[in-house]
């Protein structure tokens, strides 16, 4: 679907989710669970709350989807395993955290491998059909998960606490907090940065106390967990992209009926469409206007800027895309031409 200037027009929208494409569901009653790890008011819990009206509304109240936000049913590696071992029929995680459970899945953590300005190619090699999608369906399969709906995260932005952030040479020095990712740590590195592996939840009190004076995340995720307060510079590096992506058991998923499996398959691709065109850019036009609000000044990243920070992590991706098989580097590198 189009969007002219971002704006996607309500009737639309109202014809996109209206569910009237759907053939009446006539199947069996389905009841299950999502739990995914984003907080009530994220574009990612928009998102999956799109999804579980979108399946109601199409099966007419006969399959429901009970949805768990904010990690309550655990963590991202809990709830993967839970939805491996079927305690769990849609566990939903990050990009990196899935590279635990199927190397493939790292191939979204190299940088620069994939660009905002490039996303709308990305979206579509991710649809059902494309040779992209075929792939890391499979490699989920084989570890007992089927990929149900591929939701966005977004792009990280390096920030700082009291350094100005002018270019790539401007992060040097800095104590760099760090997942325990080792593209990004390697990423951290190459920049000259100190890479500090914290946990999310610790990564506000790290700020405050000194602990780390810098760190990389998107800006809605960090807006929303205060960490602007203890911020003053940010810079547009987009070194990394990310998506929460819901994997059903597969043996559950393939206990369902065709009918089911269609509808839900439907619902996703039209909750996706919601997130990507409307609930994802509200959240970061949002955060944006938030930490602007609160002091900090954003340095938008020029070309050389750009040409700059690929040349310093080129090491960093030609090191961690030898590990992975060189078709799926392919694939992925082929949305950007």
């Amino acid at each position: 679907m189009k969007c002219i200037s971002g704006v996607v027009s309500s009737a639309v929208l109202a014809m996109l989710f209206s569910g009237q494409a759907a053939a009446e569901y006539q199947g069996p009653k389905v009841q299950f669970k999502l739990a995914h790890p984003a907080p009530p008011g994220s574009h990612i819990t928009a998102a999956y709350k799109k999804f579980a009206e979108l399946v109601k509304e199409k099966s007419d109240g006969r399959i429901r989807v009970k949805v768990f936000p904010g990690s309550i049913l655990g963590s991202d590696r809990v709830m993967i395993e839970g939805a491996q071992r079927g305690t769990l029929e849609v566990g939903v995680s990050s990009t990196p955290n899935l590279a635990s459970f199927t190397p493939v899945f790292q191939v979204f953590d190299l940088p620069y491998i994939t660009s905002p300005d490039k996303q709308e190619q990305l979206y579509r090699a991710l649809d059902k059909g494309q040779p992209l999608h075929a792939y890391l369906e499979q490699a989920a399969n084989d570890i007992g998960l089927q990929p149900l709906m591929y939701a966005e995260y977004g792009y990280r932005n390096f920030v700082s606490k009291e350094r100005p952030l002018t270019g790539p040479d401007s992060l040097a020095g800095l104590k760099m907090r760090t997942t325990d990712s080792p593209v990004d740590v390697a990423v951290t590195k190459a920049l000259g940065a100190n890479p500090s592996p914290i946990s999310w939840g610790e990564v506000y009190t790290a700020l405050q106390q000194g602990t780390i004076d810098a760190e990389g995340n998107t800006f809605d995720l960090m807006v929303g967990a205060k960490h602007h307060e203890n911020l003053q510079y940010a810079i547009t590096s987009a070194h990394n992209y990310g998506m929460q992506v819901a994997m059903a058991n597969k043996k559950w998923w393939d206990s369902l009926t065709n009918e089911a499996r269609a509808l839900l398959e439907e619902a996703s691709t039209e909750a996706l469409e919601y997130q990507r065109t409307v609930a994802y850019p509200a959240d970061q036009q949002k955060a944006r206007e938030s930490m602007l609000a609160a002091g900090v000044t954003i340095h938008e990243t020029t070309e050389e800027d750009m040409a700059r920070f690929k040349e310093l992590t080129r090491p960093v991706f030609n090191q961690f895309a030898e590990r992975l098989p060189d078709e799926l580097v392919k694939l992925v590198q082929d949305t950007q031409s």
